[in-house]
C-alpha cells in the first residue's frame, strides 16, 4: 500500500460510508490528504484529547478498576468461561439448534456469579465507562466530518438512523 493510500484511508475511517460515496462522485480522482503540518497539528490536538480525557477525575478509577480485574486470575478465569459460553450459545442459537434449559440455567448461573463478583463488576463498569468515552469521541469526529464543522448539540437529535435514512423516528 503505498504512502498516499494509506494516508486516505486514516482520513476516511471515520466518513460515513454514503458520505465517502458522495465526496468521491463529487471530486473523482481527488485523493484526499493532510500535508505534513496538517497532520501533525491533528495529531497534536488528539494528543490534547488524549491528555484531557486521562484528566477526567473518574479516569483514575476506571483505571484501577481494569488493574484490579487484569490482577485477579479468579476473576479473569470467571469472566472468560462466561465469555466463551455466551458465544457458544449464540452461535449455537444462529445455527437454529434448541438450547437445552440446562444450558441456558449453568450459563444464568455463572454470568450471575459474575455480576456478583465484585472485582469483575467494577471491570464490566469501567469496560462501559470506556465504551462510553469512545463512542462520544467517535459520534463527535464523525459528525464533524459529516457536517463539515464543529457539531452543535441539536445535531445529534435528529433522532434518524443516519444520514440519508429519512425515517426521522
Amino acid at each position: 500500500m503505498s504512502e498516499s493510500s494509506i494516508a486516505s484511508a486514516r482520513c476516511v475511517c471515520f466518513i460515513t460510508p454514503s458520505l465517502t460515496l458522495a465526496v468521491a462522485r463529487a471530486r473523482p480522482n481527488k485523493h484526499f490528504m493532510l500535508t505534513q503540518t496538517e497532520e501533525h497539528a491533528v495529531v497534536e490536538k488528539t494528543r490534547e484529547l488524549c491528555n484531557t480525557i486521562l484528566a477526567q477525575p473518574n479516569m483514575g478509577s476506571i483505571r484501577q478498576r481494569i488493574d484490579a480485574f487484569m490482577s485477579d486470575e479468579s476473576a479473569r478465569g470467571q469472566y472468560e468461561t462466561v465469555m466463551t459460553k455466551g458465544q457458544a450459545l449464540n452461535e449455537k442459537q444462529q445455527r437454529s439448534l434448541p438450547l437445552s434449559g440446562e444450558e441456558i440455567s449453568e450459563f444464568e448461573q455463572q454470568r450471575e456469579a459474575l455480576l456478583n463478583n465484585p472485582v469483575a463488576r467494577g471491570f464490566l463498569d469501567a469496560q462501559e465507562a470506556m465504551h462510553q468515552i469512545q463512542d462520544s469521541v467517535h459520534k463527535y469526529v464523525a459528525k464533524t466530518l459529516e457536517l463539515g464543522r464543529v457539531p452543535a448539540p441539536e445535531d445529534f437529535d435528529s433522532g434518524s438512523c443516519g444520514h440519508g435514512c429519512g425515517c426521522h423516528h
